[in-house]
């Protein structure tokens, strides 16, 4: 089997230090990673996508090794940081590949720079402006984390000195199988998180809320006009078995296509990640760049 060899850079981009790894050639596909995440999230799929394609990898502003600013957590900014990272790749092009938070980054790359982006996979996420129309109290319940992580200051306070429990209770609530994520894994996890500014820099992400809302109200009217792929864990209480996937995705995006991955929560390239793999790859076929 063909080895595949990660190499890790760190470049500055839209005004701050992006960390990213790479590997193989080709076509370049682009991941980005969600919350409780980081790059390192997509351990599974580089090896499968570089066989084939350029993949790159960032850590998202406020996460793993790239810079944690004090601003600029709106979703439009932290698009504005992968396109930078493109110019700096002298990438004209790319098919990006997100999950949850990373998929509000890439849903708003694709209205703001869709000539950059060829197609879109977007796994398990429910976009920002249909969480808030949709809000009641059975959704806030499923996604207080989201509310509470907007809260000033607190968050911060409370997971300092017990990231270990923080992460632990996402990991294995979000998972079909609680100890999907053990062992290395989530050690390596936890080691991100523990570093300083890290919980700060994920909880700006999810305060930038209102921003991120009043961008996505004003071209709600405007589709994503390039072939999408929307994939959900099917087991997840708080995406797929609570929304309308196929109907939600359906109405973000003129040309998608929609499957739900069995026997996986919210971590699906995690759980189940040859099904994903081979999903992308599917979906990938075609784009030579």
């Amino acid at each position: 089997m063909q080895t595949i060899d990660l190499v890790h850079h760190t470049v500055r981009a839209n005004g701050i230090r992006q960390h990213y790894v790479e590997a193989g050639d080709g076509p370049p596909v682009v991941l980005l990673h969600g919350f409780p995440e980081t790059h390192y999230a997509w351990r599974h799929q580089i090896p499968a996508l570089a066989r084939k394609y350029r993949v790159i990898a960032p850590d998202l502003r406020g996460y793993g090794e790239t810079d944690k600013p004090a601003s600029g957590y709106d979703k439009r900014t932290m698009a504005n940081d992968v396109r930078a990272l493109l110019d700096h790749l002298g990438i004209d092009r790319a098919a990006l590949v997100s999950h949850d938070r990373g998929s509000r980054v890439a849903t708003r790359f694709a209205k703001d720079h869709a000539n950059r982006l060829d197609r879109l996979v977007v796994m398990d996420n429910v976009p920002t402006r249909v969480v808030a129309e949709q809000l009641d109290a059975r959704i806030a319940r499923a996604y207080w984390f989201f509310l509470f992580h907007q809260v000033p200051d607190l968050p911060e306070t409370l997971v300092a000195g017990n990231e270990r429990a923080w992460l632990r209770h996402f990991f294995s609530d979000w998972c079909y199988d609680p100890n999907a994520i053990s062992g290395d894994a989530f050690e390596a996890y936890v080691r991100a998180y523990e570093a300083p500014g890290a919980v700060r820099g994920a909880m700006a992400d999810y305060r930038a809320n209102a921003e991120d809302v009043a961008q996505d109200k004003a071209d709600a009217h405007v589709p994503i006009s390039v072939p999408t792929l929307a994939l959900w864990g099917a087991e997840f209480y708080a995406v797929g078995k609570m929304f309308d996937m196929e109907t939600v995705w359906k109405g973000m995006a003129t040309d998608v296509r929609t499957h739900a991955i069995e026997r996986a929560g919210h971590l699906p390239h995690e759980e189940q990640p040859e099904r994903v793999n081979a999903l992308l790859l599917d979906f990938l076929e075609g784009w030579k760049g």
